[in-house]
């Protein structure tokens, strides 16, 4: 439930069998579906730690919060909550002990109907309880002062239910109540306010997100870059389409939320995403010339066609292509950059699905190596201007380096 790192409009672990009659309660089964939805264990699980448990670190602007334990443990967890604690948490960050920072997205979780709150009730209240008590978080004063939350929600958070829009059709409507509800889409891919709240006259047009962009999906935006239902569902299914992969935050993301949407919620989070219930058409496969002048071109010669080839195509299971490549052709050069300096490890989808690792070139290029590249690889397939700069790579290198240490 708690949310700031992962993107972030990302296998949830099973929780074991559930003995006697709650195995076959529909209201418990629903809310393990929203709950998968709303991607709570990626955020409250550690690598090693038990579902739910907690302890999970996200660095902010004013320290480092921890996620807390949601398991039904009643002494550590929530399994003493009373629903009304629990709408409290999931609608306005007020708990029992104290009010949650809105890393917690229940600014967006306002929007969740009361049924669906019930069902993920009675889920997590049957969930394993976990041991672990929560760890202190490691903010400093002024804002470690919780009642100054109470101020914080005067200002920036309403809690409001979800209203339909009546011109539009109800798959669409359907997809907004999960994109801007349990997915939360918008707390990473909407900037931040002076408030630090989500600017909504931006609404899902990308924000930065530890170094990285949680890139502008806007229905303008991904139209332009030509996705289409099928790929953008691809891509929210598996971690990878012709458009390209998913990285880092977003990876979880998908392997432990969106990978469970239903075929019938995938096509309305879709529909609603590009703006459309009929599929739009694939857009037309462009030849493309390589500039062998540019300066960016033996690089690409000597680095990369080893695995994305020598005409971008890229290798099935192995490496994205580049010539229909969403990252390369988004307006901002950021993660281009990143990927180019820190690389991405090892993504397995499946047993048959998976890339392999691609290095990252941050002490074997120079900066302006690094920004020679990357400005052929976006002009060469993306048709993005050549403006990056070895100032602009050295700038990001050291924003990244915390991220990386």
């Amino acid at each position: 439930m708690m949310h700031l790192s992962r993107l972030a409009l990302a296998p949830l672990l099973g929780m074991g069998v559930i003995a006697g009659v709650q195995a076959q309660d529909p209201l418990v089964e629903q809310g393990r579906y929203l709950a998968k939805i709303g991607d709570c264990a990626a955020c409250h699980t550690t690598e090693s730690g038990q579902t739910y448990a907690g302890g999970l670190a996200f660095k902010t602007p004013f320290g480092v919060i921890y996620s807390t334990n949601i398991s039904a443990d009643k002494k550590q967890g929530i399994g003493d909550y009373s629903y009304q604690d629990f709408y409290d948490v999931m609608h306005n960050g007020k708990a029992p002990k104290g009010r949650l920072y809105p890393a917690m997205p229940y600014t967006s979780y306002h929007l969740v109907t009361d049924a669906d709150m019930k069902a993920l009730y009675a889920y997590f209240m049957q969930t394993k309880p976990a041991a672990p008590p929560n760890r202190a978080n490691g903010v400093g004063f002024p804002f470690n002062v919780r009642t100054g939350l109470l101020g914080w929600n005067l200002v920036a958070h309403e809690d409001t239910a979800f209203i339909p829009d009546s011109t539009k059709s109800a798959n669409w409507n359907r997809g907004r109540y999960l994109v801007d509800g349990l997915g939360h889409c918008g707390e990473c891919h909407t900037p931040r306010n002076i408030f630090m709240a989500m600017d909504s006259s931006h609404y899902l047009q990308g924000a930065r997100i530890e170094g990285v962009m949680a890139p502008n999906i806007t229905a303008t935006e991904l139209r332009r870059q030509g996705w289409t239902q099928e790929s953008l569902a691809r891509l929210l299914k598996k971690g990878y389409s012709v458009k390209g992969s998913v990285f880092a935050g977003m990876y979880p993301v998908v392997e432990k939320s969106f990978a469970y949407l239903t075929q019938e919620d995938m096509h309305a989070v879709t529909s609603y995403l590009l703006d459309s219930d009929t599929p739009l058409p694939s857009p037309e496969t462009k030849a493309v010339t390589l500039d062998t002048q540019h300066p960016g071109y033996a690089l690409y010669r000597n680095y990369c066609t080893g695995c994305h080839g020598q005409d971008g195509q890229g290798k099935p299971n192995v490496t994205p292509a580049l010539s229909s490549n969403g990252t390369l052709d988004q307006q901002s050069p950021v993660n281009t950059l990143a990927i180019l300096l820190h690389g991405i490890p090892a993504q397995g989808y499946s047993q048959i699905e998976r890339f392999a690792p691609m290095p990252g070139y941050i002490d074997e290029m120079s900066e302006q190596e690094l920004a020679d590249l990357a400005n052929f690889l976006r002009q060469t397939w993306a048709n993005q201007p050549a403006k990056v700069s070895a100032d602009e790579v050295k700038a990001l290198k050291q924003e990244l380096a915390e991220y990386h240490e």
